[in-house]
């Protein structure tokens, strides 16, 4: 597998989503060429647990094949937007979890590598995973320490502004404004390989 940023996975352009909006099969699966890698390691990370990031993924590119006449270029790149969605929608199932008595979900980093669910990584999984891991740990660790927290949170443990505002102790308005501008730098630090 090429490179993340290499011409095998060339950034999303607004003009691919708009040929999926009209239905253009050939342009969603380039999307999904391009994206897939970067969203499943997103799913996996948040999840922990393989079978569900799979699934996951599976209805998150359902969702855009039916939904991407919504995406508007104004609100954020085209993997701006599908990171949000996946995001969104992996949050829906943590809390689903939680509410049906499963409790607090671990990181997948944080267990060992035989409790992880399903077989081993495919080199392409693998690689996928590693690329995206460098790309955003690289990007956090220039973050000041509060919006690195601040985002943490809110995207890996998928809190919202008010919990992390309780876990914090600190005010909403501030944990708004150190996500914000957060997500701001992280845009401009990923935007080379990402945006469109």
């Amino acid at each position: 597998m090429e490179s993340l940023t290499g011409s095998a996975s060339e950034p999303l352009h607004s003009d691919l989503l708009a040929a999926v909006a009209k239905g253009d099969r050939r342009a969603f699966g380039q999307l999904y060429d391009r994206s897939a890698p970067v969203l499943f390691a997103l799913c996996l990370r948040m999840l922990g647990d393989r079978q569900d990031a799979e699934d996951l993924l599976q209805e998150v590119y359902a969702e855009v094949w039916r939904k991407s006449v919504r995406y508007d270029e104004r609100r954020g790149s085209p993997l701006a937007w599908l990171v949000t969605l996946t995001r969104s929608r992996a949050i829906d199932r943590l809390r689903a979890r939680t509410s049906r008595g499963y409790g607090a979900v671990e990181s997948i980093d944080d267990r060992p590598e035989t409790d992880r669910e399903g077989s081993e990584p495919t080199p392409f999984e693998h690689q996928a995973t590693a690329e995206l891991r460098t790309l955003v740990t690289k990007a956090l660790e220039e973050l000041p320490a509060p919006q690195r927290q601040a985002l943490e949170l809110a995207y890996y443990d998928g809190l919202s502004h008010t919990e992390i505002a309780q876990r914090l102790k600190e005010p909403v308005g501030t944990i708004k404004t150190r996500i914000k501008l957060g997500m701001s730098k992280l845009r401009a630090a990923l935007g080379g390989a990402w945006n469109g």
